[in-house]
C-alpha cells in the first residue's frame, strides 16, 4: 500500500498529500487520461464541467478495475479543467473528493487549461495507481496463461 505524506513544515493541502511513496517492486498502472465520453464515444455533459467530471471519474474507475486496482490505490492524479475560473476548478475538485478518489489522500495537481483533445471536452484526469499484490499476482498468472496459449 502506498504511504501518503503530508509535510508538516508546508501548508496543509486541501484533500491531497504532498508525497506518495511506493516501495520498489510494486506493480504500477499509468492510466491514460480519462475523458468524458460514453461507451459510444459521445461527449457527456456538453457545457457542464461537473457532469463531465462525474463521467471522467466513472471512466477512471473502469480503467482501474480493468487492471485490478481501485481509487484507494491511486497515488497521483493530474486534473485538467478547461477554465480560468477558480470556482469552476473548485467545482470539479468537489466531484473528485466526493468520488472517493482523493481517499488516501493522493498527490494531485489541478490545472486550468485552454483546451483538451475532444471538441466540447472540459475535464480530463490522468492517474498513477498501485495494483495490489494479490491482483498483480493473479493478473500476472492470467497474462502468463494467455501468452502460453499462443
Amino acid at each position: 500500500m502506498p504511504a501518503r505524506v503530508t509535510v508538516p513544515s508546508l501548508f496543509p493541502p486541501p484533500g491531497y498529500a504532498h508525497v506518495s511513496v511506493v516501495e520498489a517492486g510494486a506493480r504500477l498502472a499509468f492510466l491514460a487520461g480519462a475523458v468524458p465520453l460514453d461507451a459510444a464515444g459521445k461527449i457527456v455533459g456538453v457545457g457542464d464541467p461537473v457532469r463531465q467530471a462525474e463521467q471522467v471519474i466513472a471512466n477512471l474507475g473502469e480503467q482501474l478495475r480493468a487492471v485490478g486496482s481501485d481509487f484507494a490505490h491511486v497515488v497521483a492524479t493530474d486534473v485538467y479543467v478547461v477554465s480560468g475560473e477558480p470556482r469552476v476548478l473548485s467545482d470539479v475538485w468537489g466531484v473528485v473528493e466526493a468520488s472517493g478518489l482523493s481517499t488516501g489522500p493522493h498527490s494531485s495537481t489541478l490545472l486550468g487549461v485552454a483546451c483538451l483533445g475532444y471538441t466540447g471536452q472540459l475535464v480530463e484526469i490522468t492517474a498513477t495507481a498501485v495494483v495490489p499484490e494479490s491482483q498483480s499476482q493473479s493478473q500476472s498468472q492470467s497474462e502468463s496463461e494467455s501468452e502460453s496459449e499462443f
